[in-house]
């Protein structure tokens, strides 16, 4: 069944202005413009972030609706597919952000907004905790595009915590996939937008 409703989830210190986010945000907007898009900024509580996200997404159709999610917002969208049992695209999905994150305590400024900081609280990794779901099996279809290059987080990993996925495995790149524009075409055929 064609995607009818997109919701994009951006990376720790990030926003809808990544260079990700705004591309996809321009292809949906350009080629599929009756398809619903939300990409919310997220509040640093991942807590939070999710009930937030999932109250904005809570009259969307499962089977209509997919959730792309770039490193943090990876992990946030396998939680959230498997909230709405609907399909997720992982872009460098980070798989234990309560390790990876654990040196970030504190105050840090917003990629795409310095003036903008973000404050990421020691409870925040108990909330991270409670949100993983790679016990169960996947909610719906997946796609990962994990790059070999990645300075920040291992595909390997990737690869193990999504065993059930389309991989598109990405020989070097990096964290932020930064010829990103080149696997569009391969997130895009995934979705199968409206």
């Amino acid at each position: 069944m064609a995607t009818t409703h997109l919701l994009y989830l951006h990376g720790f210190r990030s926003s809808p202005q990544s260079a990700k986010a705004r591309m996809v945000a321009d292809y949906v907007a350009q080629h599929h413009p009756k398809v619903q898009w939300l990409c919310p900024q997220l509040p640093p509580s991942p807590r939070q972030a999710m009930q937030e996200v999932l109250a904005q997404v809570a009259n969307w159709p499962s089977a209509q609706m997919a959730v792309v999610g770039s490193s943090l917002g990876g992990y946030y969208a396998s939680y959230i597919a498997q909230q709405k049992g609907c399909k997720s695209a992982l872009l460098n999905p980070s798989t234990q952000p309560e390790r990876s994150l654990a040196a970030y305590i504190g105050q840090h400024p917003q990629w795409h907004e310095p003036s903008q900081a973000i404050f990421f609280k020691p409870e925040y990794l108990d909330e991270l905790r409670a949100l993983d779901c790679s016990h169960l099996p996947p909610a719906g279809a997946e796609l990962g595009i994990f790059a070999t290059g990645d300075e920040l987080l291992n595909w390997q990993d990737m690869a193990a915590r999504y065993p059930q996925a389309q991989q598109h495995i990405v020989q070097g790149s990096d964290h932020a996939l930064s010829d990103f524009a080149q696997h569009l075409p391969t997130l895009m055929a995934f979705l199968d937008l409206a």
